[in-house]
């Protein structure tokens, strides 16, 4: 089915009210300009609880006013006859007139529409949300997504996920928006009318480039649908910051772009005021009796630095097979790197525990994929020509690299494997039935992870909402690419390198089912599928079955 809708500029204009470009009195400068006013941005709700809810909106009030209250009505029916709960908030400019409420005494396993009233009695768009239920629990739907770059193409994962009617919460794992100005994107790769700003060269740096970076994605009419009928968990990966980013810096961050912790605390910031979550950094959603979903931060509190830098030096050695080895047999192994910090492992370890005891499953959100991946031998010699010499070398040196035993990816959780072993390790301690969910690679992924040679649980990797996978580089049969990999990888059951689109990740007691939905295009605004593929663990098992 296509959707036939006006094509428009997702751009700075008169339909989008900015309050980010401050002016030392704290007013918002293109809220002044622009002349946009009102709810500017619908609705979002996420941070589900079995009796609370966090509630989102955005109001630019008439200009001369530094601050303004909002009321919140939240009821059992779309017609706002049985009001049940609500409240009232302040927001100004000093915090880009977001607003955010958290809302409690709702019932567990209830679905609720929400609203939100101005002073001069206007509306917000109705949204819908659902609590998280209690006690037994016979089945749950999970929506996952990762990595959405607006102009790269129509969100249509997007809005093919919130017409359905079998998904209970939305889980983002990340790379929900991209810090690059628009020259850093080839115009066959890019769609000309979705435009973000800042413009052209010009990334995300500052507070107001994050703020008016959100503004526009946050603009697109698919992700303010999906965000108005279910709640969603969201956590961050890089690209909310910049890319392949740490503690204390990051691949995308120069020197001459200013001070590393003044422009992470400003991503930080901006995510947490346009995005429906809390200020905490990671937390737990119990699921009734079912399972129990973990929000996780892997990217810039406690993520040391990744060993790019060794590795790359290893290749560049007089003799770099066995630089390779000592690499792998040295500053690869190293226990003090960490993707999550002591505090994050020790309380995820914890929760591990207590949750294998009172539900069925455990499941991780995560921004990186945990499943080990080497490079296929053929890869190097399947580069499309015109992809470069470039691009060739790096899948030769990923070739090399893996006949020494180290894998592709040294910012994932490959880059950090004595990390990935104490996670697998507490999960097997906890007797858990582990399922994680990444995002981050733009393919599509299913692993059946182990650790000292016995099963530890199984990942579903989702692929890209828009941006381009590895297909755009090579000139093989796609089923040629995928089987090359998993004949390559143990860990690996199935892999797509090709398609866009969401995973959906079905929950009962007896057994996880995760299906990647394919979208058909997403150069054209369109919810026709080109198809889907599932597979499932059972409970109890902690591996995916041949």
């Amino acid at each position: 089915m296509t959707i036939n809708i006006e094509r428009r500029r997702l751009i700075v204009g008169g339909t989008l009210g900015l309050g980010m470009l401050m002016l030392p009195g704290g007013r918002g400068l293109a809220a002044e300009l622009l002349g946009a006013r009102g709810f500017t941005h619908n609705v979002a709700s996420g941070e589900p609880g079995m009796d609370s809810m966090l509630l989102w909106t955005r109001y630019v009030p008439p200009g001369g006013v530094d601050e303004v209250r909002l009321d919140a009505e939240v009821a059992l029916d779309a017609g706002f006859s049985r009001v049940v709960s609500g409240g009232s908030l302040r927001t100004g400019a000093y915090r880009d007139w977001t607003a955010k409420l958290t809302v409690d005494g709702l019932r567990p396993g209830t679905t609720y529409w929400y609203r939100f009233i101005a002073p001069d009695g206007s509306r917000s768009p109705i949204g819908r949300t659902r609590t998280l239920p209690e006690g037994p629990v016979d089945r749950f739907g999970l929506g996952v997504f990762s990595c959405s770059n607006l102009p790269m193409g129509w969100f249509n994962a997007y809005a093919h996920a919130a017409a359905r009617d079998d998904l209970d919460l939305w889980l983002h794992v990340g790379d929900y928006l991209y810090e690059y100005g628009i020259a850093a994107y080839k115009a066959h790769d890019r769609i000309a009318t979705r435009e973000v700003m800042p413009a052209h060269d010009h990334e995300m740096i500052s507070l107001a480039d994050y703020r008016l970076r959100f503004a526009c994605y946050r603009a697109d009419p698919d992700l303010q649908q999906l965000h108005r009928m279910a709640p969603m968990v969201a956590l961050w990966d890089d690209h909310e910051i910049t890319n392949d980013s740490w503690e204390g810096g990051a691949q995308n961050h120069q020197s001459s772009e200013g001070d590393w912790n003044t422009r992470r605390a400003a991503a930080m910031q901006a995510y947490r005021e346009w995005m429906p979550v809390s200020e905490e950094p990671w937390k737990r959603y119990p699921i009734g009796s079912l399972a129990t979903l973990y929000r996780t931060e892997s990217r810039v509190l406690a993520r040391t630095r990744p060993a790019a830098a060794e590795l790359a030096a290893a290749h560049q050695a007089a003799d770099p097979d066995t630089a390779l080895r000592h690499f792998r047999d040295g500053a690869w192994q190293d226990p003090s790197v960490t993707m999550l910090g002591s505090e994050q492992e020790s309380w995820l370890a914890r929760e591990l525990r207590r949750d294998a005891a009172g539900s069925a499953w455990q499941l991780v959100g995560m921004g990186t994929i945990i499943g080990r991946t080497l490079m296929p031998e053929q890869m190097p010699g399947w580069v499309r020509p015109e992809a470069g010499e470039r691009v060739a070398d790096k899948f030769r040196r990923e070739v090399r690299a893996s006949r020494q035993g180290v894998p592709m990816w040294m910012d994932r959780w490959d880059g950090y494997p004595a990390a990935r072993s104490r996670l697998l390790r507490a999960a097997q301690q906890a007797d858990a039935d582990l399922v994680m969910l990444a995002g981050d690679s733009h393919n599509a992924w299913a692993y059946s992870l182990a650790e000292c040679g016995q099963a530890a649980g199984v990942e579903f990797a989702g692929h890209s909402v828009t941006s381009n996978g590895m297909e755009g580089q090579l000139a093989a049969d796609p089923a040629d690419v995928a089987r090359a990999f998993v004949a390559t990888n143990p860990e690996l059951a199935w892999a797509d390198t090709h398609q866009r689109g969401y995973m959906m990740i079905d929950i009962t007691p007896q057994r996880v089912t995760g299906e990647w939905v394919f979208m058909r295009t997403i150069k054209a605004r369109s919810l026709e599928l080109s198809g889907t593929h599932r597979l499932s663990v059972e409970k109890g098992r902690r591996r995916f079955d041949a």
